[in-house]
């Protein structure tokens, strides 16, 4: 097992992710705790100290579940990290009720490793104020002993994690973000490394395989990748690219296992590090550009459509959101940024008048995107 240093603790590099535990039946709200704690000592054995559960994770059961499995083990042996769920508005001025029951549910006395969970453009605002308490809060916990380390996760843009870090930056210990060989353009991960890289803050890797959309790639794709490394399995690439990164470095890189297979091909990744030469990097990153080219539409952000728009609709952000949604199909990142913009300022504002697309340097036709968008959104 790698381990990488942080501050006086030796953290395993790969973390163990709580949230896609296996399941009875396919019932999300019902991990198969039986088999999770086979992964569970099978990732202990093979030296994974670290373990990442949520409030919301498994409809409120991964941390009464992480909570009996670990509980076999002498406290000293791993590392627990939970978050505050300000993801759910509803949750802002509970902060102390909620933080006891976590404590109670995972039978601990502290958390190693404490977040503010999902900071982003729809709870932004409310973690900033000060009536809810719960940067004041959190910082007493941590006084107190019940919060070792203190840090936050995030699926904002650069301009929300800006905010929050010229807020709390100086405090916080380290940021979880999503991180991945497609991301890394796609959603700008290059540039909240590189955010958090000039805080000196270490970075906490989630979704590397990208909800297993990278554990699994076309024939064409991984074909290139095999002729490179002909013994390195698909998913093992996307632990590679994060070995290779160094600005920042990674600390420690969740994976959410729910399978032994899973649990035992991240073991033998993570038993030494091979970071991919500059080729090997060259090759996937245009594999990236290819796979999100082929749904995406090629605005460069040069904003010449926003000086030409009687909506005064930033375009550019919704087409990058666009973008995102169709490449994804779906998930959640867009609409949770969609619906904290004002009705005037949606997608669904758009009047058709094609001004934009007269002053396009790329003849998107951005009227038809963003009524797609709009669809898309059900609106």
């Amino acid at each position: 097992m790698i381990y990488k240093q942080f501050q006086d603790l030796k953290l395993s590099a790969l973390g163990f992710g709580c949230m896609r535990l296996p399941t009875v039946d396919g019932n999300d709200a019902k991990p198969n705790e039986e088999e999770a704690a086979k992964l569970v000592a099978k990732a202990m054995e093979a030296g994974v100290n670290y373990y990442d559960t949520a409030w919301g994770y498994h409809a409120g059961s991964s941390e009464l579940v992480t909570g009996r499995i670990l509980k076999q083990y002498p406290r000293d042996s791993f590392f627990l990290a939970d978050k505050f769920p300000g993801y759910d508005l509803s949750n802002m001025d509970k902060v102390e009720e909620i933080f006891d029951k976590q404590l109670e549910k995972c039978q601990v006395d502290y958390f190693d490793f404490y977040l503010f969970h999902n900071v982003c453009e729809m709870n932004i605002d409310a973690y900033l104020d000060p009536k809810y308490h719960i940067y004041e809060s959190l910082m007493a916990r941590k006084k107190a002993g019940q919060i070792k380390h203190l840090g936050f996760s995030a699926h904002g843009d650069l301009d929300t994690m800006r905010r929050f870090l010229e807020a709390y930056g100086k405090d916080m210990e380290f940021c979880q973000i999503q991180l991945n060989w497609l991301d890394w353009d796609f959603q700008n991960a290059r540039g909240k490394t590189e955010l958090l890289d000039a805080w000196g803050i270490p970075v906490w890797v989630m979704e590397p395989l990208r909800g297993g959309k990278l554990a699994k790639l076309s024939d064409e794709y991984a074909a290139k990748l095999q002729e490179l490394r002909p013994n390195e399995n698909i998913p093992a690439w996307a632990f590679r690219f994060i070995q290779s990164l160094d600005l920042p470095p990674v600390t420690v890189t969740l994976s959410g296992m729910s399978t032994m297979e899973q649990v035992e091909d991240n073991l033998n990744t993570f038993a030494e590090k091979k970071p991919l030469n500059p080729q090997e990097l060259k090759t996937l990153l245009d594999i990236a550009d290819s796979m999100t080219g082929r749904t995406s539409v090629p605005c460069t952000a040069c904003r010449y459509c926003t000086t030409h728009c009687p909506q005064g609709l930033d375009i550019p952000q919704l087409l990058e959101l666009y973008n995102e949604h169709s490449f994804t199909g779906g998930g959640f990142i867009a609409p949770m940024r969609v619906a904290q913009l004002p009705d005037e300022k949606k997608p669904s504002a758009c009047v058709g008048c094609r001004s934009c697309e007269a002053v396009c340097p790329q003849q998107i036709k951005i009227s038809e995107a963003l009524a797609d968008f709009s669809a898309k959104l059900g609106g």
